[in-house]
């Protein structure tokens, strides 16, 4: 069971939702860098649980532990590993799973792969609590991001059908990022939020969930950072943002919609701007061509499935009976996980613009 991603930026999660810890070794960050304590605290407390109706009761510190790799608050340029303790656990919740796999839910097929061995509770290493760690090494890579120019932000731009305003594809305010960046539930509109807040707890109060998208922009990446065919931008990114649980899509600029344009809507015209830099009057590549940046906003969106720990009851099997069955879950579970989803996406691409960069031999 491989948890590991990269080839210059390397990162490394162990560990499962009801373990003794959880953790990320991460490998490849430059040394000399000074990594300040309280901007990762406010980064793993944006996807912390038990803060908000939205999400599961569950009540974690979230608190990491460095092991190496950090010096006084310096990256030595060692492997650095930090730990997560698990607190709050209540494994007997989960008791059935093995015997009633959950519907859309990776019970089944982790099973299978593995034999029956696999940690059941709480979903193990197919947890979301998985993304702990993931926010923990996107924390320090946006510090190191940030000193190079480069600023990530994310908006949920919809959960249940109801929208946010999006991302202007040309023009992103990187004060703007730099607001939505520092909040839990980050919306560009305040109203939308409130409706969003709705449809969630309609589907709570149902013993149901719902899904929605995540839109992230990355800020100042440079023109000419990465390549073409299968090392692209693109999928160095989608290879990451398809390691969250729960994510079932990613697109770039115009995504699926640029199959209903015409040629002559979805190219981005160049120009000189004032400073004599190249730019493009419309976003659709989203920042990207040919697998390599254009210097305009990286922008892509990413879609979540709803949470499929419901308590609705539901049709599944009973493996050890070998017969249809019927499943309730219980224990503590999120509604919908987009809200704190969105800070696992900035640290996905947190961490997929400094190993972009590093490849490109722009770091």
């Amino acid at each position: 069971m491989s948890s590991s991603w990269g080839e210059r930026i390397k990162i490394s999660i162990f560990g499962g939702s009801h373990t003794q810890a959880i953790g990320v070794n991460i490998d490849g960050l430059p040394a000399g860098e000074m990594i300040e304590e309280e901007q990762v605290l406010r980064q793993m407390a944006r996807r912390a649980p038990g803060q908000d109706p939205t999400a599961t009761a569950r009540r974690e510190a979230d608190a990491p532990r460095v092991l190496c790799g950090l010096l006084e608050g310096v990256t030595t340029g060692a492997p650095l590993c930090a730990v997560i303790e698990n607190t709050n656990q209540r494994s007997k919740d989960y008791e059935s799973l093995r015997r009633l796999p959950r519907p859309g839910h990776a019970d089944y097929t982790a099973g299978l792969r593995y034999g029956g061995h696999n940690d059941i509770r709480g979903g193990g290493h197919f947890s979301g609590r998985l993304t702990a760690p993931l926010v923990y090494a996107g924390a320090l890579c946006r510090q190191i991001l940030e000193r190079r120019g480069v600023t990530v932000g994310s908006h949920v731009a919809a959960i249940a059908g109801e929208p946010d305003l999006g991302f202007h594809p040309v023009n992103v305010d990187k004060a703007l990022l730099d607001r939505l960046n520092g909040e839990y539930f980050p919306v560009i509109d305040p109203a939308a939020r409130e409706k969003m807040r709705e449809r969630i707890e309609e589907a709570r109060k149902e013993g149901d969930s719902v899904g929605g998208l995540v839109e992230c922009a990355v800020l100042g990446l440079p023109g000419g950072a990465g390549n073409p065919m299968f090392q692209g931008a693109e999928s160095l990114f989608a290879s990451l943002l398809f390691g969250i649980p729960a994510v079932k899509g990613v697109d770039f600029g115009a995504g699926f919609l640029a199959a209903y344009l015409r040629g002559s809507q979805n190219n981005d015209p160049f120009y000189y701007d004032e400073k004599g830099d190249v730019k493009t009057r419309t976003n659709f590549a989203g920042g990207i061509l040919g697998g390599i940046t254009t210097g305009m906003p990286l922008i892509f969106e990413t879609a979540f499935k709803p949470t499929p720990s419901i308590a609705k009851e539901q049709d599944t099997i009973n493996l050890p009976e070998h017969k249809n069955d019927k499943l309730s879950v219980t224990g503590r579970h999120d509604p919908c996980i987009v809200p704190r989803a969105a800070p696992v996406v900035e640290a996905a691409a947190c961490i997929a613009s400094l190993e972009l960069l590093a490849q490109s031999g722009l770091l």
